[in-house]
């Protein structure tokens, strides 16, 4: 089975469906993304770009709300919080490292910190 991503004008996935291998393949059977795409369009329209659920292509899977870099050709999953920003492997990171000291954390955006979690309460 293979993954298509619907986006939209601003390369933000809307949606994402499973297609048939027999409708992504060439007459030998291999596995082609333009013909998975043509399938999409006569379908359902709109415009369409492969994503792997094993993330095999275009660093990871496309969920909605992910945006399609087309210069990079990959899925950047939506920024968590305001603060973060994407660096050149396009993941998000905090201003500030989490720290490393193997305690459950979870960051507070509001005073740009990371804040241990209590597990026990």
């Amino acid at each position: 089975m293979a993954h298509f991503a619907e986006l939209n004008d601003n390369n933000l996935v809307l949606r994402v469906i499973v297609v048939d291998n027999k409708d992504t393949a060439d007459e030998e059977g291999n596995e082609v993304e333009a013909i998975g795409i043509e399938f999409c369009q006569n379908l359902l329209g709109g415009t369409w770009v492969q994503t792997s659920y094993n993330d095999n292509i275009r660093k990871q899977y496309a969920g909605i709300g992910c945006t399609y870099d087309p210069d990079a050709d990959v899925f950047i999953d939506p920024q968590p919080f305001p603060s973060w920003s994407l660096d050149d492997n396009h993941d998000w990171q905090p201003p500030t490292p989490r720290p490393d000291d193997g305690n459950p954390y979870v960051w507070d955006e509001e005073s740009q910190t990371w804040v241990e979690v209590n597990i026990d309460e």
